[in-house]
């Protein structure tokens, strides 16, 4: 299943080479596919926050490229270059504030900063650092693939119709996509008929990245406005609400695209299964519930304007990005680590004491 998997990508959002941090800018596709390279913190932060990349995984990959090009400078700068680099640290930390998997990534660089020995090149050793963290998000998608396509396979076996909520796939991580990464293992196991997309106000995740990266690997997609999810759970035989997360706390409440609540919500009530996929560096334990997950909002220019054109009223506009989803909603959380069902505080403490699955 795994070569099978690997053989399907073909897809990327961040390419790090020679020195440089490349990110293909998300805000234009699909209509073009342009690559900016970065060579700052600054700049790295400066794309994160205006959603030149976006998805918790690949923010966190993101980020942690951004300390090695701030290590490039403030080493070569000398002096006390390690408390400047605090600067840096709090730069990207403060880019975005809802996914915890930035929050992960920078405190493993900074823990790899603390354990560097007086023989080894800082710049060699945390450019290896933030390499390892992006190998091993695509290694976790890899894996939670083949789990979540397990256990679709478990509970209703042949053709699925499914439906998903913004972009989780390749463009949203390191490889191969969480969410839709288990959508894409799906397929090639033959389980999936349809896949119904969101298309994710305001940004439009779902119209121009999901719908984009399904047609190019040619699994049936349909497009849907985000109100019309209940009416196809209704009608069009939906078995699965398969989402990702930007944090997961203690008891499994999980924060994701603004909406995913609602189509819980309509899923349990539909009779119809719920799947979180989101890597372990997603699940904040130190977070007892979701009451507790700090929700980005946004200008709400961006729900008011449309390609820069105005097509909203002159009124206020709320613009929350996140909202968080009950666990008592949720069927299965699906990790690299295992799966859990139903999940709850108990559950959550024993995944994250195991060992990664591959």
């Amino acid at each position: 299943m795994r070569d099978r998997l690997l053989a399907a990508e073909k897809v990327k959002a961040i390419d790090w080479r020679d020195g440089t941090l490349y990110l293909l800018d998300q805000r234009i596709l699909p209509f073009e596919e342009t690559w900016h390279p970065y060579q700052s913190a600054a700049g790295v932060a400066d794309a994160i926050r205006t959603m030149v990349v976006r998805g918790a995984p690949a923010i966190g990959i993101s980020a942690a490229y951004g300390i090695v090009l701030a290590v490039f400078d403030r080493y070569e700068a000398g002096g006390d270059w390690q408390m400047a680099l605090e600067e840096d640290f709090d730069l990207l930390a403060n880019s975005r504030p809802t996914a915890v998997n930035l929050f992960w990534a920078l405190n493993r660089m900074r823990e790899r900063l603390y354990r560097l020995k007086d023989h080894e090149d800082p710049r060699k050793v945390m450019e290896a650092e933030a390499v390892a963290i992006h190998l091993s998000d695509r290694e976790a998608n890899l894996t939670m693939a083949q789990l979540g396509a397990e256990l679709i396979r478990k509970h209703q076996g042949n053709l699925q119709t499914v439906l998903t909520h913004c972009n989780t796939g390749a463009l949203a991580t390191g490889g191969f996509g969480t969410a839709l990464g288990v959508i894409r293992a799906a397929h090639i196991e033959g389980m999936i008929e349809r896949v119904y997309a969101d298309e994710t106000r305001p940004w439009l995740q779902g119209s121009r990245l999901t719908a984009w990266e399904l047609v190019n690997e040619g699994i049936p997609v349909t497009l849907n406005a985000d109100s019309a999810a209940a009416h196809l759970m209704k009608t069009k035989g939906i078995t699965w609400v398969i989402v990702g997360a930007d944090r997961i706390t203690a008891n499994g409440d999980v924060a994701n695209k603004i909406g995913t609540y609602q189509l819980a919500v309509a899923a349990m009530h539909h009779g119809v299964r719920f799947m979180v996929v989101a890597p372990s560096s997603t699940i904040d334990m130190n977070l007892a519930s979701g009451e507790d997950i700090p929700i980005e909002e946004r200008d709400g220019k961006e729900l008011l304007e449309v390609g820069g054109q105005r097509v909203g009223a002159e009124v206020d506009a709320f613009n929350p990005v996140f909202d968080v989803t009950p666990a008592d909603l949720i069927d299965a959380i699906v990790t690299e680590k295992g799966i859990v069902e139903r999940p709850d505080t108990v559950k959550m403490a024993q995944l994250m004491c195991r060992k990664r699955l591959h």
